[in-house]
């Protein structure tokens, strides 16, 4: 990479930009993954979860062939470790499903509404902001490092390198890790399209297919933006590092942790160790890519509670949140869009949990 060119800038514009487009795509597209779920349950349409699964399908194609081809490596991310913490992923998916449907939103959605005018989901998101700082660094984290993570799986105690959906394919079929990797790609690609796809109505859905195929999209450019662009010497150790993420290895699209780190980079804003990171950057540009769709068709509007019983709820939902979605790793897109992409065994029990606690609360609530 060119030493003129700092990675740490590009790696945080380039969330910046891709976060904008996000923001402004899911306003106009009405993107929820809450509400597709809703939906499906209350009403039993299938169009906003058809949108969901397409963007889904081509993350998972779209990053899984960089990583075939070299141009990232996927088994580094955070949800790809060896180590399973099914505990936490199966109770905080659970805790964050429940959340959010208590909220009426889940982070992404507030973060859109509040670029649409919604002071209410900015009370919201500085509470989940505070509960996932807490889960991160705080009282939660003790509970949270003490009683659940512990509760794991060693995956290399069962012979797999990592908990890749294409590793556990080529340890069952015997095929070679990439000719795995490119049949279990195609086998999900294929399942999911099909099911998308047969539906005419949402074929003829053109603001719902081109927006998820914008945001599916969007993830895989995020992995290569942090895991390729990003990716290089760091002149301080000489040694090979990614650059400008929090995790300090590549990220895409994910937001709940996030806004924990732009609520402390606000609050410590003198502490000069704090640097603006792809997390916080994609925060802002959800917001104003938003905030400029809103203003740009006439939508944008000021809103808040309905009652103290809404600020009640709103408020125990973002908690909620907040810890559920640190403690699975990931809210419906961080687990939902970016860690299945990886095709990582703990994104699909994280997303069943999210579903499940969701689906069990929409049916509490109707009773």
């Amino acid at each position: 990479m060119d030493n003129a060119i700092n990675p740490a800038l590009v790696v945080v514009w380039g969330g910046f930009v891709l976060a904008f487009i996000f923001g402004a795509v899911a306003n106009k597209g009405n993107f929820c993954i809450m509400g597709a779920i809703s939906d499906v349950v209350n009403i039993g349409h299938w169009g906003r979860m058809r949108m969901w699964l397409l963007a889904v399908a081509v993350a998972i194609i779209g990053a899984n062939l960089l990583h075939y081809f070299g141009q990232v490596d996927l088994t580094k991310s955070v949800y790809q470790r060896p180590v399973l913490p099914w505990l936490s992923l199966l109770l905080g998916g659970a805790l964050f499903g429940v959340g959010m449907t208590i909220s009426a939103g889940c982070t992404n959605k507030n973060l859109v509404r509040l670029g649409g005018g919604s002071l209410r989901s900015l009370v919201v998101l500085v509470f989940l902001a505070i509960s996932a700082y807490m889960t991160l660094k705080g009282l939660f984290a003790q509970w949270r490092s003490s009683y659940l993570d512990p509760v794991a799986i060693d995956l290399t105690t069962l012979g797999l390198a990592n908990p890749g959906l294409g590793t556990l394919v080529a340890k069952f079929t015997g095929l070679p890790g990439p000719t795995a990797l490119l049949a279990t790609l195609g086998g999900v690609g294929v399942l999911l399209l099909a099911f998308v796809f047969t539906d005419a109505r949402f074929r003829r859905n053109q603001v719902q297919v081109i927006g998820a195929l914008v945001l599916g999209l969007l993830v895989v450019a995020g992995w290569y933006l942090t895991g390729h662009l990003g990716y290089g010497e760091n002149p301080e150790t000489l040694e090979m590092a990614y650059f400008a993420t929090n995790t300090r290895t590549l990220e895409s699209m994910s937001f709940v942790a996030p806004t924990a780190y732009s609520l402390e980079l606000f609050v410590l804003w003198t502490d000069k160790s704090l640097r603006i990171s792809f997390g916080i950057a994609s925060v802002a540009g959800v917001v104003l890519g938003s905030f400029a769709y809103a203003v740009v068709s006439r939508q944008f509007r000021w809103e808040g509670f309905a009652s103290l019983q809404d600020l009640r709820t709103q408020l125990t939902g973002a908690v909620l949140m907040g810890f559920g979605g640190v403690t699975a790793m990931g809210c419906t897109v961080g687990q939902g869009m970016s860690g299945l992409s990886t095709l990582a065994l703990g994104s699909f029990l994280a997303v069943a949990s999210i579903v499940a606690g969701a689906v069990a609360t929409m049916q509490w609530q109707q009773r």
